[in-house]
């Protein structure tokens, strides 16, 4: 679905027009989404740099941090002490538990999933081996944002896969841990090979979009917003274009393939959730929402409509509720599925004959008759 070429930029106040009365085409961006999209004063350019760096990590974050601060960096604004007095790098001091705050798609999806996991993942912060699918993904969406850079006629294949090496290279450096992907690769085939996916998926991606004709207002936005007697919503989406009109686009890059049908609704709901982000920040109900599969070469569009995100904010307070429930009384049980064959945490989990490590928060003693809460659905 091409789109027609930006327009200048609209005033703040324009109107955005009525989905129901809107073109069927993919909608082209305009420099307006920065009024139409932009996050609180929460989102900080710090937030946005993070993300680029780390894709959904910033998104994950539950107790407000975008990035460990603590390091070389936070110790010089502090004022740097003598060379002779050492500095713990952030690694060495573990953060604190806490009680959750704010929740992302990623971590609600956990909980979804697995109430259990999301408590190693956000209460104990158990740490996780990166994965090679992950941090492909991770390097492709650097890679897509970074193509936008460079002027629109300038936008080629060639250009997205020459930008791989350097990605990898900048990503490396910004998280040493995903030096060990690679560490039992000494002649490098293994590594080749992996960059060569990456560079197919990019490639792909020509084929489903063309990025000569798009001028995206936002890219890797992080955004936030907090409802009344509910939770802080956190999220960072990939790409938001901006019909002149002012219809909202929101694109988010898959590296996967598309999902059968029965099992689309997991990253609809996540496009649900920002659709819902934005509509809280700016009134303004976004017109498509959008998934790009690289790895299926698909396309999948959704037109959301107010009804959907009343339902999806409906949803994640009944979510917020239990998630606060279940760290009150400390009660967060393991939900198997077949997804456990790729968790980390099988050696905490009892349903492998493992131990939780011991709650790290205070826990309310439950009334007498009480039902434990600490999971969604049905069993």
């Amino acid at each position: 679905m091409a789109a027609s070429a930006a327009a200048t930029e609209a005033p703040a106040s324009a109107a955005v027009p009525n989905p129901s009365s809107a073109p069927d085409a993919t909608v082209a961006p305009s420099p307006s989404a920065t009024e139409a999209t932009t996050a609180t004063a929460t989102a900080t350019a710090t937030a946005t740099a993070t993300a680029t760096a780390t894709g959904e990590a910033a998104e994950g974050t539950e107790t407000g941090e975008t990035a460990d601060s603590a390091g070389p960096a936070a110790t010089a604004a502090a004022g740097a002490p003598t060379e002779a007095t050492p500095v713990p790098t952030a690694p060495s001091v573990p953060r604190p538990a806490a009680a959750p705050t704010s929740l992302s798609p990623s971590r609600a999806g956990d909980f979804m999933q697995c109430p259990l996991l999301y408590r190693f993942r956000v209460i104990d912060r158990l740490p996780e081996k990166p994965s090679e699918a992950a941090t492909r993904g991770t390097l492709v969406h650097a890679v897509l944002e970074r193509l936008f850079d460079a002027p629109a006629g300038e936008r080629t294949a060639p250009r997205a896969r020459a930008l791989v090496p350097g990605q990898w290279d900048r990503l490396r450096e910004s998280r040493p841990e995903l030096a060990e992907l690679f560490a039992d690769d000494p002649d490098g085939q293994r590594l080749a090979r992996w960059l060569g996916e990456a560079e197919r998926l990019v490639e792909r991606w020509f084929t489903l979009e063309d990025p000569t004709r798009l001028e995206p207002a936002e890219r890797e936005l992080f955004v936030e917003a907090e409802l009344e007697s509910g939770p802080r919503l956190r999220g960072i989406i990939d790409r938001v274009d901006v019909a002149p009109t002012g219809e909202v686009r929101i694109v988010d890059y898959k590296t996967g393939k598309a999902p059968r049908p029965e099992y689309a609704e997991g990253a609809l709901f996540q496009m649900k959730f920002y659709a819902l982000v934005v509509w809280r920040l700016k009134g303004v109900v976004p017109r498509r929402l959008q998934l790009v599969y690289l790895g299926s070469g698909e396309v999948r569009t959704y037109d959301p409509v107010l009804a959907d995100l009343e339902r999806v904010e409906r949803r994640l307070r009944a979510l917020w509720d239990a998630i606060c429930e279940a760290t009150e009384s400390g009660e967060w049980r393991p939900r198997p599925t077949k997804l456990c064959g790729w968790c980390d945490h099988q050696a905490h989990c009892p349903e492998f004959g493992g131990t939780p490590p011991p709650y790290p928060l205070p826990v309310r003693a439950r009334e007498s008759g009480g039902v434990p809460q600490g999971r969604m659905g049905a069993d």
